[in-house]
């Protein structure tokens, strides 16, 4: 942390799964804290750590001034999102270290990644988080990134996201009527449904952002998030220049 500059806006931590490093995950908040005060940190878990309520503690007696975990959720019942992270009760204890995290007022962000396994439940998805997580601080609806598994798995995972602009919308709509902050990354403008580009955010890296020659004249490229580089080989069939 001392050799980061003080300045740095953000910082961000994946992994693996960022917990297992045990008292070292602590000291590292710490350490963010006492080097970069003014640097927003924001660390990925699968959240099912937290589900021990002493851990969930020991980050929030950290106090660190600008902290969010951010926690995937893959749908609104057990039986999907077990499949799809492929492990046994990873849906009650994801939600068990959500509800720990925000009882000792860690702020948290769901991370929702989208694709042909969970796309159709995105607005009962939308439904259970408003419903009983409205109290989260954000909410990331998330265009699938076509590396590691994903890469593997794309016949079971890729879907257009064109095809699911309706559940997007719909899921949106559901979650901003409620009051909650809610965002979609990864995705790019022309197959968001105009009601809810406002909610549309660059989110990918500038280091794998990349474009299509159809984006060349699109009058809105600056605010348009692009495309990941190896997402290139297989983008949408619906990108056009707005």
């Amino acid at each position: 942390m001392p050799l980061i500059h003080p300045e740095t806006h953000e910082i961000g931590f994946t992994g693996g799964e960022t917990t297992l490093v045990g008292d070292q995950f602590i000291r590292l908040i710490q350490s963010a804290k006492s080097h970069l005060p003014r640097t927003a940190l924001h660390i990925l878990s699968n959240g099912r750590n937290f589900q021990n309520l002493d851990l969930a503690m020991k980050v929030a007696k950290v106090k660190h001034p600008d902290l969010m975990i951010g926690i995937p959720l893959y749908a609104d019942y057990s039986q999907l999102h077990d499949f799809i992270v492929q492990a046994d009760n990873a849906f009650d204890e994801t939600l068990r270290g959500i509800l720990n995290l925000k009882r000792c007022q860690v702020k948290v962000e769901i991370r929702v990644v989208i694709h042909q396994e969970n796309y159709h439940r995105l607005p009962r998805l939308a439904e259970f988080i408003a419903r009983n997580l409205l109290f989260v601080d954000h909410v990331a609806l998330m265009g699938l990134e076509l590396i590691g598994f994903a890469k593997s798995n794309i016949n079971a995972l890729w879907i257009d996201p064109y095809d699911y602009r309706d559940e997007l919308k719909n899921a949106v709509d559901i979650m901003a009527k409620a009051g909650m902050r809610v965002s979609i990354y990864n995705t790019p403008l022309c197959v968001i449904p105009e009601s809810v580009r406002n909610h549309a955010t660059q989110s990918i890296s500038d280091w794998k952002n990349d474009y299509l020659d159809e984006c060349v004249n699109c009058s809105s490229r600056q605010q348009c998030g692009g495309f990941f580089s190896w997402n290139l080989r297989k983008p949408s069939q619906h990108i056009k220049a707005l």
